[in-house]
This record gives structure tokens, C-alpha cells and sequence, in this order.
């Protein structure tokens, strides 16, 4: 929240997005909340909705609905609502789309994508998208929804990405769905990722989630973590945070790994390395953080200890056999990536390629948060910055470092 604040300060006054329509599909909490007034203080109209059914404060959408922004976001939503949420988000009506998106997990640039291919088909063959194609249940609401809008308007999605300048996209799930994308040749606008800059993949994926993890379990559940084996799906950032916590309440922790480098890093932690099936009778929790699908099954679960609680910290449930589960008869870098994508809108930096937070503006996230942190950054002399063939003023590293 410092950064944010600090971002009001720097660019209050010269409202550098007047004029500009935000879309936001990111989780509705009191956090976000003061993104968006921060995005309104900054002349940005917006329009939200949550990247999650679960994960709304009701209060929070309540207080932005009441006083700066169009809000389409409840907890408990339905699959259903979640998705005529995700497309109010985006309707501005007759003027067409967003210029910006802010996304987590894709959903809402998927929803574009998905609307212009089919809107294109529909125009060369009259053919409407049919739900009955997939035997994915959410992708059957997705094309239900743009089949009704084509009815209604067939060029409702080509106009918004005629006029969308560009997404920032937050999580590593959405991330991987540009970058298939990009290489496909397939997506329509400028993306900036923002998972994957180190003020992100960090302080969110690994010390957010140190702290968000114990905090979801307690508030579920209440149980005593100590004692307990915690088994964490994933060594990645957000698995290295997840880790880190369980040990510091005191659990011992179990990882599961595919990559070997992450696996002797978890080692070297002195966490032990193993598989699944060798630790699901005997842990208490689970933990998927992989960004990855069917990593906790319905036969996995049959196999747990009776209250074993099995979470996924991963944006998508699909890491948990949900639908196995139901059958079974017994979830402020934001500001400076719009900022970016709008004041370069008309220069033709950003192509419709998917772009990593530039170094320098990295550095400046990370630096908006120090005062109030009470921290007081060492400057390097000219002679120094020199000498380390660096600016004084930064980037203090080159492209390729590893923080």
C-alpha cells in the first residue's frame, strides 16, 4: 500500500490517465480497493470484477460501488455469475471496451479472445460457438455467453480490442496464456507481465503468500499448525513462501517437485524432497502452488487421513480434482504497468507481444515503498556508478540478473 499512496503523490496532480477506461478482473479485497482508488485519484475511470469466487470482501466492493468505481463482485459467486461479472467488467456500453485491463489469471483477456475468434467465425460461416463442444463446464458458460452477445451485437468484442491499448497481467497462470499466445501469433494487444518482475514474484508470490497461507488456514479452519505435516506442492516462489511459513508455525514440511533445481534449493533448505504417494497417508495439510492441473486427485484424497485439509494458493482450483470432489459420493505494480502501457500507447514501443516490467521501472515499485518502510538507500558516486557501468540514478543491475 505504501507504493500505491506514493503513486497518488507523484502523479495526482497531472492525471496521467484522464480520459482512460480501466477494466479490472482482480480479487475485490480492501488491498484492491485502494488500487482502484488510486487509479480513480489518478483520472482513470474503472469498472471490476474479482478473479475468483471466493475471494470478494463484500464490505470492500460494497465501499468502491458506493463511491468510486462500477463493481460486479460478491463472494460465493456461482461459475455462472462469475462469468456475466467478468463481462460487465468489460462492457462500457456503446462507445466499445476498456482501453486498459488489469488481469489476474487471464479470465478477462481470455474472454476477448474468445469473443473476437468467435465473432470472426461467425461472420465467414454463421456459425454461433456451441457449448455442447466441450466437456469443460466453465468453457461452456464462456461460449453460452459470447454465443448471446453475438445475437445481440456479432462485432461486441472486435470493438474492444480495437480500442484496448493494452493488459497487465499479475499471476503466473495468466502469464503462461499470453506467452502461448504470443507464440502463436494469435494475441491481439500489448501485455505487460507483471508476475514475473521481481517487486511481483517476490514481495507477492513469496512474502505475500509467508503470510496469506497460515492465515487462510487459520481463519477455515483454526487449527494448531505446529506438529502437523505440511505437505507444499511446488517449489516455486509462492511454494518457497508457503514452505517458509508452515516452518516458522511449526509443521514439518514435505515438497513436491518436477524440477531438480527447485528440489535441491528445497533441500538445501533442509526440507525433505518427495512424492506424493509417498507422504499422502501421513500428512495433515496440503498445499498445491503449481500453476498446474490435477496435482491433488480424488484418489489422492481417499488415501489422506481423516480432516487432512488439502488448499490451493495456485490462481486455478483445477490443481485440486474439484469435479472428481463434487462427484464423490461422501485466489500496486499494477499502477506503474497501466501507467507504462498508456503513456506509450501513440510511441509504438509496445507491440502485441508480451513485455516484462522494464528494469528501471522494477526499481522504482521497490523504491516507492521505502519511506515509509523507513529505509534510506546508500548513492552511489558518479565515480562508483562509473566504475560498475551503471547510472547513478539506476537500473542498479543488468537484464539478466537473478535477485
Amino acid at each position: 500500500m505504501p507504493g500505491l499512496m506514493a503513486c497518488r503523490t507523484e502523479f495526482g496532480l497531472s492525471q496521467p490517465f484522464k480520459g482512460a477506461r480501466i477494466s479490472g478482473s482482480l480479487h475485490m479485497t480492501i488491498q484492491t480497493a485502494v488500487l482502484i482508488e488510486t487509479l480513480t485519484a489518478l483520472g482513470a475511470q474503472v469498472r471490476w470484477c474479482s478473479c475468483n469466487i471466493f475471494s470478494t470482501q463484500d464490505h470492500a466492493a460494497a465501499a468502491i460501488a458506493r463511491d468510486s468505481a462500477a463493481v460486479f463482485a460478491w463472494k460465493g459467486e456461482t461459475l455462472q455469475e462469475y462469468w456475466w461479472c467478468t463481462e460487465r467488467c468489460l462492457d462500457w456500453g456503446a462507445g466499445g471496451g476498456p482501453d486498459l485491463i488489469v488481469d489476474d489469471g487471464g479470465d478477462a483477456t481470455l474472454l476477448i479472445h474468445e469473443g473476437v475468434r468467435a465473432e470472426e467465425e461467425y461472420e465467414k460461416t454463421g456459425k454461433l460457438p456451441d457449448p455442447a463442444s466441450t466437456d469443460n463446464v466453465e468453457f461452456q458458460l464462456v461460449l453460452g455467453l459470447i454465443r448471446d452477445s453475438i445475437k445481440l451485437d456479432p462485432k461486441k468484442y472486435r470493438k474492444m480490442r480495437e480500442r484496448l491499448v493494452g493488459v497487465s497481467e499479475e499471476t503466473t497462470t495468466g502469464v503462461k496464456r499470453l506467452y502461448q499466445m504470443q507464440q502463436s501469433g494469435t494475441l491481439l494487444f500489448p501485455a505487460i507481465n507483471v508476475n514475473d518482475s521481481v517487486t511481483k514474484s517476490k514481495f507477492d508470490n513469496l512474502y505475500g503468500c509467508r503470510h496469506s497461507l497460515p492465515d487462510g488456514l487459520m481463519r477455515a479452519t483454526d487449527v494448531m499448525i505446529a506438529g502437523k505435516v505440511g505437505v507444499v506442492c511446488g517449489y516455486g516462489d509462492v511454494g518457497k513462501g508457503c514452505a517458509a511459513a508452515l516452518k516458522t508455525a511449526g509443521a514439518r514440511v514435505v515438497v513436491t517437485e518436477i524440477d531438480p533445481i527447485c528440489a535441491l534449493q528445497a533441500l538445501m533448505e533442509g526440507i525433505p524432497v518427495l512424492r506424493l504417494e509417498d507422504i499422502v497417508a501421513d500428512a495433515d495439510i496440503f498445499v498445491t502452488t503449481t500453476g498446474n492441473k490435477d496435482i491433488i486427485m480424488v484418489d489422492d484424497m481417499r488415501k489422506m487421513k481423516n480432516n487432512a485439509i488439502v488448499c490451493n494458493i495456485g490462481h486455478f482450483d483445477n490443481e485440486i480434482d474439484m469435479t472428481g470432489l463434487e462427484s464423490y459420493p461422501a485466489i500496486f505494480v499494477q499502477v506503474i504497468a497501466q501507467l507504462e502501457l498508456w503513456n506509450e500507447r501513440s510511441s509504438g514501443k509496445y507491440e502485441k507481444k508480451v513485455y516484462v516490467l522494464p528494469k528501471h521501472l522494477d526499481e522504482k515499485v521497490a523504491a516507492l515503498h521505502l519511506e515509509k518502510l523507513g529505509a534510506k538507500l546508500t548513492k552511489l558516486s558518479p565515480a562508483q556508478a562509473e566504475y560498475i557501468s551503471v547510472s547513478v540514478e539506476g537500473p542498479y543491475k543488468p537484464p539478466h540478473y537473478r535477485y
